[in-house]
C-alpha cells in the first residue's frame, strides 16, 4: 500500500526497532512520565486527538515516529485511511470509535496534554516533564546524529 510505503521510508530502517536499546530507553521515558502526570492524564477524553478543536499538535521526534511506525504497522493503524475533516484535522492514529490505535505507544507531546482530575495535585510537575522532553531530544539526535533528529508535526510526518 502506498501509505504503509511512504511511512516506511519516513522512518528509515536504521536498526531492528522492537530490540533496539532506543526503543528500551524511549519507553523507560514514556514509563516516568506516565507514572509522573498520573494524576493530571485524561487517559479516555481523546481531546488531544483533535488538533483545530485543542489548537495544539504533537511534534514528536524522530525517535518517537520510530515507535509510532512500528506500534502503527503492528496494529495496521495506517492502513485503514480515515478521512479527515480539514476544519477538524484529527489524528490521523484515531480510530473511527474515536479511541487512540496506538495507545500504548503515542508519543510524548499525546501524553503529556491533559484534562487535570479533581483528585489529583494542583501543581503540574513542568520542570520534570520538560526534563523528560529533554531527555527524548537527546536520545533522538543521539540514534539519528546524521538526519533530522527533530520535532515535526505528527499530521505532517505520517502523510502518505
Amino acid at each position: 500500500m502506498q501509505t504503509e510505503k511512504n511511512y516506511s521510508t519516513l522512518l528509515g530502517a536504521v536498526m531492528d526497532w522492537k530490540r533496539s536499546p532506543a526503543r528500551a530507553e524511549l519507553l523507560a521515558l514514556y514509563k516516568e512520565v506516565d507514572e509522573l502526570i498520573r494524576p493530571f492524564s485524561c487517559p479516555a477524553s481523546g481531546d488531544c486527538c483533535h488538533f483545530a478543536r485543542t489548537g495544539r499538535e504533537p511534534y514528536p521526534h524522530r525517535v518517537e515516529l520510530e515507535e509510532v511506525g512500528h506500534a502503527a504497522k503492528a496494529t495496521n493503524a495506517l492502513k485503514k485511511k480515515r478521512l479527515v475533516v480539514m476544519e477538524e484535522r484529527t489524528c490521523p492514529l484515531l480510530g473511527d470509535d474515536g479511541r487512540c490505535r496506538i495507545y500504548a505507544s503515542r508519543p510524548f507531546g499525546c501524553r503529556t496534554y491533559f484534562c487535570e482530575k479533581i483528585e489529583g495535585p494542583k501543581k503540574w510537575p513542568r520542570d520534570q516533564v520538560n526534563e523528560i522532553g529533554r531527555r527524548i531530544a537527546a536520545l533522538s539526535a543521539k540514534t539519528y546524529p546524521d538526519r533530522d533528529a527533530g520535532p515535526r508535526a505528527i499530521s505532517k510526518a505520517l502523510e502518505p
